[in-house]
């Protein structure tokens, strides 16, 4: 057995993972399995370091500086520096004016590390608790007031004087200073200045402006395609297209009116004043927008109006027999809609808009521009997302249920159409049951409200995910009650999958201090954020999505296997799923410092970000000297 050098009780300086920082600590034990130290820091943090990541007290000195009870704001960003005058600064002869001194010590200050602490967390021995807020960086007076009052004199001392080794990092982050000093004494023609406006970035989603206009006009034509191909008797590919209707049959007045009806009613009852009210994730201006969830009480609402229709005798069938007027006419609200969001987002405050913005005309219309776009207290890409498009696809389906017993002349619905509406309706009540976990999703949190969410909330969803019940209406086919119990248990297994999953997420990001998540397993990231690797999360990178793929799957399957046209919806799924996945990870890497999470452990190091039109310098650095970022 190998001998310890390190014993119990002994006091050395650890590594903070993820960061080149070493820290006082305590030894308290060694794993004999794994050779792992336990260490204890002194703000009583415990975590588990390799002996490599253990020096003695003695392997370190003390760096030089100027003085050592300097203060705060010179602390801030960078390492003490000495007295004696360095290559890039100008001889003392040279005198430089008031308005330089000042000009000199904004750049400084852009270039400063804006640092936030976490409180730690009781649950687990190396967890750390909630995200940190980003912090807008054009704002110096309010960052140097936070900077002061959260850095503390034993953390900053210990980030700027002891090092294993010198860093190159800091030495170049002194020498941008002085490059910029000497250049502002040569005058102004001769100034360069970190203040830039924002660029289109290099790297488009979705292919850039091209592909946007792409999607905008292939979507639309798609949808078209499907709805006429379920009307076929054969809607084999072979078949493809599909004899179109005279442009003319396409719209109707009295249809668009039922769907601004459709859109205002959903409207009126998310204005109600019932439900809870909480608070969103922080925007970059460090404020939380107020959100109230009814959409539950809303989807009750809207059964007592469904169910009051039916009792006097409307007929419902309307719908069915102009299902593609309606497709229609839910397009041209869909486009106005995102025309309104884009001319409104022009005035939009620019901590308001959204961080996928390009600069790019089309590329912004698609995306959207504005994150929170709100008409008042109204949230209109909160609304959109849950209640006119989730709702009324519920309610599709069961005019198509409706329709299959008139068309087929049915006394009772067919097996296959009550598995598809059990299981969709089981889907839908979930989403709006859960409601508050739309608030920490992308569509929430990072993407605009452009023709992307506009669209897909509005048309996609409503007539996309009712396919299968709109395809049984003229295609019916016959479930034996084995095959129905299989696609049953299927079924229940993609959602035990996918909400045991989601509420794991929701619950470890609402409160990492739960004592029920105590046994989960964590990675810390230098940007604060702490990624699960156990429980649902240690199967696979993404279970959510692999339980959203499971029942999708069900759904389809009631179809039978005579045409692919049901499972157009578990293809589109499985592409769409794949691509949020991609930008996860995208959106991950971006953020600076995230990928030490995924990636091996990283070393501390610095990183030049342009953020909000600003060159911004990170650090890679412990939790408790956080830079905020998304």
């Amino acid at each position: 057995m190998p001998s310890r050098k390190f014993g119990d009780g002994e006091v050395v300086r650890g590594r903070w993972p993820g960061s080149s920082l070493y820290y006082e600590v305590e030894v308290l034990s060694q794993d004999s399995k794994s050779h792992l130290y336990t260490v204890k820091y002194k703000d009583g943090t415990e975590l588990e370091l390799k002996e490599s990541d253990i020096k003695p007290l003695t392997s370190f000195r003390q760096r030089k500086s100027g003085s050592s009870s300097s203060s705060p704001s010179r602390r801030r960003g960078s390492r003490s520096r000495s007295r004696s005058r360095s290559p890039g600064r100008p001889p003392k002869s040279l005198r430089r004016s008031a308005s330089q001194h000042a000009e000199i010590k904004e750049k400084k200050e852009m270039l400063e590390i804006n640092l936030t602490p976490l409180k730690q967390s009781g649950n687990s021995i190396s967890r750390y608790n909630g995200e940190p807020d980003r912090i807008e960086r054009n704002d110096i007076a309010h960052r140097n007031i936070q900077n002061k009052s959260y850095l503390s004199q034993e953390s900053s001392y210990l980030a700027t004087q002891y090092s294993l080794r010198p860093r190159k990092e800091e030495i170049k982050f002194e020498e941008i200073i002085s490059k910029e000093e000497r250049n502002i004494t040569k005058g102004p023609k001769s100034l360069r200045t970190f203040e830039m406006t924002a660029t289109e970035p290099e790297d488009f989603e979705f292919g850039g402006g091209f592909g946007a206009f792409s999607i905008m006009i292939g979507l639309p034509v798609m949808l078209f395609m499907l709805l006429l191909m379920c009307r076929e008797e054969d809607p084999s590919l072979a078949n493809l297209p599909p004899p179109l209707p005279p442009l003319a049959n396409l719209w109707e007045t009295r249809v668009f009116g039922v769907c601004l009806l459709w859109f205002f009613l959903q409207a009126l009852f998310h204005l109600l004043p019932i439900g809870k009210v909480v608070e969103g994730t922080p925007l970059c201006s460090g404020r939380r927008l107020k959100y109230r969830l009814n959409g539950f009480y809303a989807f009750i609402l809207t059964s007592v109006v469904i169910g009051t229709s039916l009792y006097w005798g409307i007929e419902l069938y309307y719908v069915y027999d102009h299902f593609l007027q309606f497709a229609v006419a839910a397009t041209v609200f869909s486009v106005a809609l995102s025309i309104y969001l884009y001319v409104r987002s022009l005035k939009a405050p620019k901590d308001e808009l959204s961080p996928g913005k390009s600069g790019n005309i089309v590329y912004d219309f698609f995306i959207g521009r504005e994150l929170n776009p709100r008409i008042g207290h109204f949230d209109l890409k909160y609304f959109c997302e849950l209640r006119p498009g989730l709702i009324g696809w519920v309610v599709i389906n069961l005019i198509m249920l409706l329709a299959e017993m008139k068309v087929q002349q049915r006394e009772t619905p067919s097996v296959a159409m009550v598995l598809v509406n059990s299981f969709q309706l089981v889907y839908v009540v979930d989403a709006l049951w859960n409601e508050e976990a739309l608030l920490t999703t992308m569509d929430i949190i990072h993407d605009g409200f452009g023709f992307m969410l506009a669209f897909g909330d509005l048309v996609w969803v409503p007539f996309v995910y009712s396919l299968q019940a709109f395809y049984l209406v003229r295609h019916p086919n016959e479930v034996s009650w084995l095959f129905a119990s299989i696609i049953i248990a299927l079924k229940l297994s993609g959602y035990v999958v996918f909400r045991c999953a989601n509420s794991q997420k929701n619950a470890f990001r609402k409160n990492p201090n739960d004592p029920n998540l105590a046994h989960l397993k964590i990675i810390h990231t230098s940007s604060g954020k702490n990624l699960l690797v156990s429980g649902w999360w240690g199967f696979v990178r993404h279970p959510n999505y692999l339980g959203d793929l499971i029942m999708a799957l069900s759904w389809s399957l009631p179809c039978g296997f005579n045409h692919i046209l049901p499972y157009i919806y578990v293809i589109y799924f499985t592409i769409l799923l794949i691509h949020r996945e991609a930008r996860d990870e995208h959106q991950y890497h971006q953020s600076p410092g995230q990928n030490l999470g995924w990636e091996e452990e990283g070393t501390g190091r610095l990183t030049e970000e342009v953020i909000s039109g600003r060159l911004v310098t990170f650090m890679t650095v412990p939790p408790d000297l956080l830079c905020p970022c998304l």
